[in-house]
């Protein structure tokens, strides 16, 4: 009962009320400082008290909760050494890590924790001892990587063609070897090694994936931007057509282009991911996700529709045409693409001057230009400049949480040899087998010294009211209106010199 009230506490809105019923509930708890303590309980979705005050963005109860858990070790002068329990925090020894729960959650308010002590420094720790050095020379391994496979996909075994031509378009001067044919030089074993090497880091991309998908689950991994979904979704599609390929290749299938060319857009797309690491470049990537998935996504309906719309009324104008004076739109796929690049403006409209062309084809041209490229074109470019001012306003949160999500990946798949944990044994303090982080504060003097002055003219303003009320006291038997001007008189005077000293006070600052 008492772990439910807990967790109420901390939805409740109220946020001093319910700090204050959490210490007076704790106060009954018998085990306090041991594992059976009632804050440690989790809930039915595993978390604790703690941990959902992380999930729910209460920065109140999150501070409240730090300020129980830390012990001062000395303090001389403006320094103040502080020891934080990193017990749920740490995502070493955590299932479900706290930092990973934040950065997953859907609400904003969340990711204002990690600007708070002390999590901002442990992240920071984190990152620059072992996760920017680990995630460089992860990027440059992978950018290695798919150099290697590019090249395997270059040099792929090709024999010039014996057959006759069928069509006056077919312009096919190589086709696919047979797996007999493809490693029989010198060349054709070093691009062997190469696809051998691809093949393996494709799997060795699926061994790392799956994992992660049946731990988190698919709609939670693939659906999170920060934690880098749509790549998830490029790095394994692109696995996978890495295997398809080989599967053609060992059975002397043709037509192994059509997987090879999907893998060599996909891996070199996923380069994009590395970009995080950079806080130049970490925003950016958060930016074209989601002027893909939401803006590009809304667009290409109202898109599709235009294009079939005017590709088939291209096609029909052109099909008593002959081919060879307008080729463009000879046949209906041809339309489509055709439109597809007008929409686009990426090519101009075709015209024959040699010949006449239809006169509907004029028109209809011309509503195509007026639709396509004035209106819909625009409409694009608006909905990515709302997307990027909104973005850019939260750069500095997605490069935190960015930063959270890749250290915690990192800490997940790299060997507790490379990567060890963070902090101070307590023990070396007497405290026990939980580990803490040391956090060093300076406090600014002048700082101080405002919140004197602060405090002095609150205590001014309460004098000022307080000898207000006692005249009003003596003079009980003036009239009532004589009782309301004095009664406004030393309100205003209490006002003026308050007015006064927070003057003073804002020139200081």
């Amino acid at each position: 009962i008492g772990n439910t009230v807990l967790h109420i506490l901390v939805l409740q809105p109220n946020k001093t009320f319910a700090c204050h019923m959490y210490s007076l509930i704790l106060s009954y708890d018998r085990n306090k400082e041991g594992p059976g303590s009632i804050e440690l309980i989790p809930n039915n979705e595993g978390l604790t008290p703690f941990k959902l005050a992380g999930v729910e963005g209460n920065t109140v109860m999150f501070q409240y909760l730090m300020q129980k858990r830390k012990h001062s070790l000395w303090s001389f002068g403006p320094l103040t050494t502080v020891l934080y329990d990193l017990t749920e925090i740490d995502s070493w020894a955590e299932d479900q890590s706290f930092l990973e729960l934040i950065v997953s959650t859907k609400k904003r308010e969340a990711r204002q924790i990690l600007d708070l002590t002390p999590v901002k420094e442990l992240v920071s720790l984190k990152w620059n001892m072992y996760g920017r050095p680990y995630f460089c020379f992860l990027a440059l391994f992978y950018i290695l990587y798919m150099v290697c496979f590019t090249m395997c996909c270059v040099y792929r075994p090709l024999k010039t063609r014996t057959g006759n031509k069928t069509s006056s378009r077919d312009n096919t001067i190589y086709v696919q070897k047979m797996l007999q044919e493809s490693y029989m030089t010198y060349e054709d074993e070093l691009r062997l090694v190469g696809e051998l090497i691809t093949v393996i880091g494709a799997v060795v991309i699926l061994i790392l994936e799956i994992p992660d998908i049946l731990r988190v689950g698919a709609a939670k991994y693939f659906g999170q931007t920060i934690l880098g979904g749509p790549f998830h979704i490029i790095v394994i599609t692109y696995a996978c057509m890495i295997l398809v390929t080989m599967v053609m290749r060992l059975t002397s299938t043709t037509g192994e282009v059509v997987p090879m060319s999907f893998a060599l857009v996909l891996g070199w797309c996923n380069v994009m991911y590395f970009a995080r690491g950079f806080q130049m470049l970490g925003p950016f990537t958060i930016m074209i996700q989601k002027m893909i998935f939401g803006d590009l996504m809304r667009f290409c309906w109202l898109m599709a529709v235009v294009i079939l719309g005017f590709a088939s009324a291209f096609y029909i104008i052109f099909q008593t045409e002959n081919p060879e004076n307008l080729g463009q739109f000879y046949n209906y796929p041809m339309s489509l693409f055709t439109t597809f690049e007008l929409f686009l403006t990426i090519i101009d409209g075709p015209a024959n001057y040699d010949v006449d062309l239809p006169f509907m084809y004029s028109v209809v041209y011309f509503a195509f230009a007026i639709i396509a490229t004035l209106l819909m074109l625009n409409l694009l470019i608006a909905m990515m400049g709302d997307t990027h001012w909104r973005v850019a306003h939260e750069r500095d949160e997605l490069w935190r949480a960015q930063v959270v999500a890749t250290t915690v990946m990192l800490e997940r798949k790299l060997p507790r040899c490379l990567w060890p944990r963070s902090g101070i044994c307590g023990r070396e303090y007497g405290l026990g087998d939980r580990w803490y982080l040391r956090v060093e504060d300076r406090v600014d003097p002048n700082k101080h010294k405002m919140m004197r002055y602060t405090e002095a003219f609150k205590a001014q303003d309460r004098d000022n009211c307080d000898k207000g009320l006692e005249k009003l006291e003596i003079n009980g038997n003036i009239l009532y209106k004589k009782e309301l001007s004095a009664l406004s008189l030393s309100r205003s005077t209490s006002r003026t010199s308050s007015h006064r000293g927070w003057e003073i006070l804002r020139r200081n600052t």
